[in-house]
């Protein structure tokens, strides 16, 4: 059938925007019993650094990489959706260093709402970036719901001595970006009919490009440390390195890859609310200066399916840099440094300070 029904219109936040704040999530685990965190030598990485999958070991030279991703209409085609939610959930594995294997697709429907062929071309989308990515779908679960929600529960594997972290980073390291950011306001302008189609195909182009590019430039030079940037923004994710690092990190907002045309958006007033919690959230952490109101939100803007972030020793930049264009990643930026880390009201790291 000829594609009509704006699926964006049946979502409350777009994409990744649409998910809890950094605020809300910590008012819930302050909340959540002490003695129900898991305690299991073999459990390499767990929810105590806020890093992005679990990391199990089953032997020596092998552990799995668990993680869940979904969320709301991004974008009103139902196969581009499909790719953009399949790519995010991935993105995690990637961001751990491991190889998706296995993925079961998660799915919500409001069955008396939108034509279940919609729904078949999202599945269609989910399973060839699945596929492209070395991962097989073989499943998943379905529930009725009057907001339609697409992702992946995903399996991959890693060799333990080669997982990586968002706790790794230390003083003196650069940090790369491989991806430009701006996705959360031409979503939100999306949404608002008020993106470009050019724009739009840009940022739909960037949100199913797969991390694993990026993934292998990080293995083959090592870095101390990654994460993906998505729904936190840049500032928060960078802020979860840092705090499970133990470190503060300088930002050359100047250095950050922008997506083209954003920055116009910005302006016009196209600022999803998960991006003002976003900023919310960061603020007490980090030092602006004389940073514009406009460039402090395009640093929090809520990221689909963005790019990895590196911690990289100063003495493998170039290398990293290199070894990023040659396997065609989408941006290969320094963006920053490490800087020790001082406790402050008993927690260490985690102050960021931003340069113009």
């Amino acid at each position: 059938m000829t594609q009509t029904v704006r699926l964006t219109a049946f979502s409350h936040g777009a994409g990744c925007a649409c998910k809890l704040s950094p605020a809300d999530l910590q008012t819930v685990l302050g909340l959540v019993r002490a003695d129900d965190a898991p305690s299991d030598p073999n459990l390499l990485v767990g929810f105590d650094t806020a890093d992005d999958a679990a990391v199990y070991r089953l032997r020596d030279d092998l552990a799995i990489v668990v993680t869940t991703d979904f969320f709301t209409p991004i974008v009103d085609d139902p196969y581009d959706w499909g790719r953009v939610a399949a790519a995010n959930a991935l993105s995690d594995v990637y961001a751990m260093g491991g190889t998706p294997v296995l993925a079961l697709n998660l799915v919500a429907w409001p069955r008396d709402g939108l034509p279940f062929d919609l729904l078949a071309r999202v599945l269609d989308g989910g399973a060839d970036t699945a596929r492209a990515a070395g991962c097989l779908i073989a499943g998943g679960h379905s529930i009725d719901d009057a907001e339609p929600k697409y992702g992946l529960a995903v399996v991959g594997t890693v060799d333990p001595a080669r997982v990586l972290t968002n706790a790794g980073a230390r003083p003196g390291d650069a940090l790369v970006l491989t991806k430009p950011i701006g996705l959360g306001v031409i979503s939100t302008a999306a949404r608002r009919e008020a993106a470009p189609a050019e724009l739009l195909a840009t940022a739909v182009a960037v949100m199913t490009t797969l991390n694993a590019a990026a993934r292998d430039a990080a293995l083959a030079v090592g870095v101390n440390a990654a994460t993906d940037v998505t729904g936190f923004g840049l500032l928060g994710h960078l802020r979860e390195l840092c705090a499970g690092s133990g470190v503060h990190a300088v930002v050359h907002a100047g250095a950050v890859p922008v997506i083209a045309g954003v920055r116009e958006l910005i302006s016009a007033g196209m600022v999803a609310g998960g991006t003002q919690r976003n900023l919310a959230f960061v603020a007490p952490d980090v030092e602006f200066g004389d940073l514009a109101e406009d460039e402090r939100i395009l640093l929090a803007d809520a990221q689909t399916s963005g790019g990895l972030l590196l911690s990289v020793p100063p003495d493998r930049v170039q290398r990293l840099l290199d070894a990023c264009r040659e396997r065609g990643t989408l941006a290969s930026a320094v963006i920053g440094q490490v800087t020790d880390g001082e406790l402050r009201e008993g927690v260490p790291g985690r102050r960021i300070t931003v340069h113009s």
